[in-house]
């Protein structure tokens, strides 16, 4: 599977951009790994960044209410 070729700042990589950021963390913890079991992976930590906004948002909503 071809690779995403890294965008290259056009200020010399002093400010990388906050999806530059993470796309290069996410490929430090991919490692070896194959993208197909990989994807387990986010799609759990996307599913738990959901479950924890959606529960966040709730929260307030019933504090606003007492």
């Amino acid at each position: 599977m071809a690779k995403k070729k890294p965008k290259t700042p056009t200020n010399g990589g002093a400010n990388l951009g906050f999806e530059d950021k993470l796309w290069a963390a996410c490929d430090k913890l991919r490692g070896n790994m194959d993208a197909a079991e990989y994807k387990h992976v986010v799609l759990g930590l996307i599913f738990l960044k959901y479950i924890s906004d959606a529960f966040v948002e709730k929260h307030d909503r019933l504090l606003q209410e007492t």
